[in-house]
């Protein structure tokens, strides 16, 4: 099969099937976006929605959330996993917004990727969700589903993988099929266990089809 066959089938699938997706973290604001995702790093966003309501509560902004402690964040999310070095982020994010920014979270993704806590990946998802810009966020979820489908072979890290799909999808498509690919790979297209038999892509699958259909 051709790649751009796979690409078709693929996003035409998620395009009639799932034409509405977005994330699953609850926020209110750009800021609260970006704790949440630095939150969800190796964390489930289940877990995360847990935690953020307190924390918002009471640091809802950056403002709020510079005046606070590294040692009063951690205590709000000390649940979560990695909570030192996660306190020690969104403080200094909170921080250098203010500091830095006026308080305002920066619209551009080189201003965004310079906070603290804040990789190419986060700056990618805050832009699709916050101003639907064209790009495609490449986490775990994402990485493994568009190596397994067979959207970016030979891609070797998340960077190459966002290119590729970058290159192969069109740009208004960009910022739904990040969530369209993290939510099947949340969902169907597991890590240890791929759910095959109930997966409406595997007429398109690369791994699917060199396995016969069978998991090994």
């Amino acid at each position: 099969m051709k790649i751009s066959e796979r690409y078709r089938g693929v996003m035409e699938w998620f395009a009639a099937n799932m034409p509405v997706a977005g994330t699953e973290l609850t926020y209110s604001d750009p800021f609260q976006l970006i704790v949440a995702v630095i939150l969800s790093a190796q964390c489930t966003d289940k877990r995360v929605n847990m935690i953020t309501p307190g924390l918002f509560s009471r640091f809802p902004d950056a403002e709020s959330m510079s005046r606070a402690s590294q040692e009063d964040i951690f205590g709000m999310i000390r649940s979560c996993s990695y909570p030192n070095n996660k306190a020690k982020h969104i403080k200094g994010m909170a921080d250098m917004i203010v500091n830095r920014f006026n308080g305002e979270v920066p619209m551009d993704r080189d201003e965004l990727i310079r906070l603290p806590g804040v990789g190419r990946k986060t700056a990618n998802v805050i832009a699709s969700v916050i101003w639907n810009s064209p790009v495609i966020a490449v986490d775990t979820h994402v990485f493994r589903v568009a190596k397994r489908i067979g959207l970016a072979p030979g891609a070797r890290t998340p960077l190459d993988v966002e290119l590729r799909l970058t290159r192969e999808i069109p740009e208004k498509a960009r910022p739904l099929a990040h969530h369209w690919l993290l939510l099947h790979g949340r969902y169907i297209c597991k890590a240890r266990k791929p759910e095959c038999d109930t997966c409406a892509l595997k007429s398109w699958c690369a791994w699917y089809a060199s396995h016969n259909g069978k998991i090994s």
